[in-house]
């Protein structure tokens, strides 16, 4: 029998709307299915269950084992749907494994500043990239019968101050930076949207009844569930009228808030009935899902499965004929005197068993007995043993990243830095110098780029990181990584810099001006741009055709030839620029891209749409998405500042839907 508010009581609809625990709803003394929520994105992280219930624990075995997968920062570096997908289930397939509802995943803020501590938590800097990828996390998610849930809802964009300082935006900024990720994903019918704990405007997220009802719900049409991030709640009563359907964790003092507000009229059983009937929704797909929702990979299968994500994640950012790693004696050196770390902290943090192989040893199986290891500090000094190698590999990190925190600097550290001066002697003698950067975000390079052979960004690959690492470095896979964020020369020559505004108020001056359009709009040298990468193949455009469907929809196809001797994968990236617009518009923004395995010596063609919204920005004025009629200039490249290909079209829309663009004087 379907549940309707009118099963329970009033009181049990306050229980409801407030949770019983830290992860579960209230159940109405058994009205109600257990239904379970659990952290991702980058693996399952249940909290163990003591007598069936869910304590907020903390510890080293206060979760369950899970498999750590690679972070979305690294999913976003492989701009791979399919393989985005895939991580989803596999995660969705250990929620089944564990009796989990609800992933709260995945994390769709925009990278406005590299400095933000949980930006490997987040797709990347670009919305309709960012976008794109959500809306395949969860199909994956909840084709497994899995409810995803998208957030942090929405211009959460740094941890430092991340409770109270409020993010001043304006309108357009909000429509085409902001919200659009979140917009694309809602198509996918997410069951959950966890709102942030920052303030837009002045009101917080919680109580925005302009964002989380007027454009959320209306506008974008989602009808799942609104929940709060945990502890982002206010005052209940406010942030059920603004639209917040579920506070979690169970807080006493919510349950009262709303007990006195009814009493004083200030809400009704109306205005309760509507989250309760949101919640009764979900709890009945969850039910639904769960008669037909079955494992389908065992453990190994989904550190398999890892291994192949993990491998396309990783980007080549530099060589200078030092990869693939030929014959010749390898030395693997961490600087830091530890394993290379594979993830960052906090809610996002997987606690797995998995034993994972060193990456010496792996190389050693794969490049027989001329691998060694060492760490700085131990007998002899890595750039002392180096002289007896032909190639000498350096593992290294940046600041620790994680969540309720910002990192202060994007450099190594230091011991990792001073390892790089020293050992790049050796470049004298023949030596290759290899660096592989372990990281979930942007890392500045620029004191030691040119003294290196290659440079690696591994990001963070999980439990699967050595392993997919070995397979690249040896060539057996070969790489096809970009990178999903620009990489600036320095903290300086950012938007934001080292600037943190005062903890009450930050200023979104940058405007729509957010990564590489902001490098490109003021022509900021920058260390990589946005969409870099390297393979071990060489691949060459032509042909491109850009096809009229209709005056706002084109497609664009082109040829792409693989001129090497290797089978390798290739990520096409398309452009659009309006040239004459009547408002500050970027200089090219992503409205396209794909993957394309080519072999080698292969031609592909490759096919790409494009819709209204590829020409469109946000009138404040008109209230919508407007395109002006005008040039466009369409352009296909390999990275956002490595375009290959371009071609002009015009758009003529009809006189009445247009704004005048000139003044002609009599």
């Amino acid at each position: 029998m379907k549940l309707t508010p009118k099963d329970f009581t009033l009181e049990q609809k306050f229980k409801l709307l407030t949770g019983k625990d830290y992860w579960q709803l209230d159940t109405s003394s058994g009205k109600i299915p257990r239904f379970f929520m659990a952290d991702g994105p980058n693996g399952l992280r249940k909290v163990q269950e003591v007598n069936g219930e869910a304590p907020n624990t903390g510890g080293k075995n206060a979760t369950v084992s899970a498999t750590a997968m690679p972070s979305l920062s690294t999913i976003a570096n492989s701009w791979n749907k399919e393989l985005c997908n895939l991580d989803a289930q596999v995660i969705a397939d250990e929620c089944i494994e564990n009796d989990v509802d609800v992933l709260l995943a995945p994390g769709i803020n925009i990278k406005r500043t590299p400095l933000c501590g949980r930006n490997f938590e987040y797709f990347s800097e670009d919305p309709y990239l960012s976008g794109t990828l959500a809306c395949a996390y969860v199909d994956g998610a909840q084709g497994k019968g899995v409810g995803a849930c998208i957030k942090h809802y929405c211009a959460n964009n740094r941890e430092s101050f991340r409770f109270h300082q409020s993010s001043e935006v304006d309108e357009r900024t909000l429509r085409e930076i902001y919200l659009t990720a979140f917009e694309m994903a809602v198509k996918s019918k997410p069951w959950m949207v966890m709102c942030s704990y920052n303030p837009v405007n002045g009101v917080f997220l919680s109580e925005n009844k302009y964002l989380l009802t007027d454009v959320l719900k209306g506008e974008f049409g989602f009808d799942g569930v609104v929940v709060s991030d945990w502890g982002a709640n206010t005052s209940r009563y406010k942030t059920l009228l603004a639209g917040l359907d579920l506070e979690m964790p169970f807080n006493k003092n919510a349950f009262d808030n709303l007990k006195q507000a009814y009493e004083q009229g200030l809400i009704s059983e109306k205005d309760v009935d509507r989250a309760v009937q949101n919640i009764l929704n979900m709890v009945e797909k969850a039910q639904t899902a769960r008669k037909t929702r079955k494992v389908e990979w065992n453990k190994q299968e989904r550190h398999q499965k890892a291994v192949e994500i993990a491998s396309e994640g990783i980007v080549l950012l530099k060589n200078e004929n030092a990869l693939p790693l030929k014959s010749g004696k390898v030395l693997v050196g961490t600087p830091n005197g530890f394993a290379p770390i594979s993830s960052g902290t906090g809610s996002a943090k997987v606690q797995t068993d998995y034993v994972t192989t060193p990456l010496w040893k792996l190389l050693k199986g794969i490049n027989g007995d001329k691998v060694e290891y060492d760490w700085d500090g131990y007998q002899k000094s890595i750039y002392e043993r180096g002289i007896d190698y032909d190639t000498i590999l350096l593992c290294v990190h940046g600041a620790a990243e994680g969540e309720a925190y910002d990192r202060d600097t994007l450099e190594l550290n230091y011991r990792s830095i001073d390892t790089i001066r020293k050992v790049k002697k050796l470049r004298e003698y023949g030596k290759k110098i290899v660096v592989l950067v372990y990281a979930g975000s942007a890392i500045d390079m620029s004191e030691w780029i040119d003294d290196v052979d290659a440079v690696v960004y591994c990001g963070f690959g999980g439990e699967a990181m050595d392993e997919a690492l070995a397979k690249v470095l040896t060539g057996k896979v070969v790489p096809s990584g970009k990178i999903a964020e620009t990489f600036p020369l320095n903290l300086e020559s950012t938007y934001c810099g080292s600037d943190r505004s005062d903890g009450f108020v930050e200023e979104y001056n940058d405007r729509v001006f957010v990564g590489y359009r902001y490098y490109e709009k003021y022509n900021v040298p920058v260390l990589f741009p946005f969409g870099h990468g390297l393979s071990y193949a060489q691949f060459e455009y032509s042909n491109l055709k850009v096809e009229k469907i209709s005056e706002t929809e084109y497609n664009v196809s082109y040829d792409i030839t693989n001129k090497s001797n290797v089978d390798a994968k290739e990520i096409s990236q398309i452009y659009v620029s309006d040239l004459n617009a009547m408002v500050a518009r970027p200089v090219k923004e992503l409205k396209g891209f794909s993957k394309d395995l080519i072999k080698a010596g292969e031609t592909k063609t490759v096919s790409v749409k494009l819709d209204k919204k590829a020409f469109s920005y946000y009138s404040t004025v008109y209230k919508k998405w407007h395109i002006e009629n005008g040039t466009f200039e369409i352009m296909v490249g390999a990275s956002s500042q490595d375009i290959k290909l371009s071609s002009i079209i015009k758009i003529e829309l009809p006189d009445h839907t247009q704004n005048t663009k000139e003044i002609v004087y009599c």
